[in-house]
């Protein structure tokens, strides 16, 4: 019995070396080391009170806070062919890019970010009236080279963390979004393949119902309309065209009598 013991101490000796070797010696203990050393100047800054001011103000602390939660989610395919890739991508300073979290083709999620600290993912973009969408959103970025189909074992575990997310931040359904919502004259993610409608039926992202009774208004102004859902109508051939890819699965320019029924119905579910 006491060796029986001895093996298994052993086992779980060598487990938890190779565990803190793994951390310390993998190919990313560089930028893990980076990691932590950039959060924990950041907490210097937010444990720095009051902070100096010029005006020499007093300071009152006041006892009722909460950390900033974000708001939206972006779904981003990361158009390069494999997580590796990615990954060095994101652990390089030279290309300060990144998101908090990545979604590999066999559905493993790696988190690379705190949900709280900002990622480098929309770059400039606009939904509504938001212009600084990097503040108040979270970035899932999917392993796809945007010429292929989503596999299944991977929307599925899109699915769990966005419900996750969702529920500790309070996200409301119409903030799921893609890339190509946010920046349509720059980006096309997640490309057309992407099942929105899977992900709307799960609670995440807005959807249209059958359209064959639907009236479109004589007056119906598709450009309002796409304003009103959250697109950026500057470049109007880029508006629809994100919003097509989303909702029709169709990269076209050109409005015709059935996307402007589903374009009516979604602009009623936004306003």
């Amino acid at each position: 019995m006491k060796k029986l013991n001895l093996f298994f101490l052993t086992i779980v000796s060598v487990f938890i070396i190779a565990m803190v070797y793994s951390c310390n010696h993998g190919p990313y203990a560089a930028s893990n080391k980076s990691y932590k050393k950039q959060a924990k100047a950041f907490s210097k800054v937010i444990r720095k009170y009051p902070l100096e001011d010029s005006s020499g103000a007093a300071f009152i602390g006041t006892t009722n806070m909460t950390m900033r939660k974000p708001n939206f989610v972006i779904i981003h395919h990361t158009a390069q062919n494999s997580c590796d890739q990615t990954f060095k991508t994101f652990t390089l300073p030279r290309t300060e890019v990144s998101a908090h979290y990545v979604i590999c083709r066999d559905g493993t999620v790696f988190h690379m970010l705190n949900d709280y600290l900002r990622a480098h993912h929309a770059g400039v973009a606009k939904w509504g009236n938001n212009t600084d969408i990097n503040s108040s959103s979270i970035g899932i970025e999917l392993d796809n080279n945007g010429f292929e189909n989503f596999s299944e074992v991977q929307i599925n575990s899109l699915i769990g963390l966005l419900g996750r997310l969702k529920r500790m931040y309070n996200i409301p359904a119409a903030n799921f979004i893609g890339h190509g919502d946010i920046a349509p004259t720059r980006k096309n993610d997640p490309n057309w393949r992407f099942p929105w409608k899977q992900l709307s039926e799960n609670g995440f992202g807005m959807w249209w119902n059958d359209t064959s009774n639907v009236t479109v208004p004589e007056y119906f102004d598709h450009l309002l309309a796409l304003r009103m859902v959250g697109y950026d109508i500057k470049d109007t051939n880029a508006a629809i065209i994100g919003f097509k890819r989303h909702w029709l699965q169709d990269t076209t320019t050109k409005m015709t009598p059935a996307s402007d029924k589903v374009l009516y119905q979604l602009y009623k579910k936004y306003q």
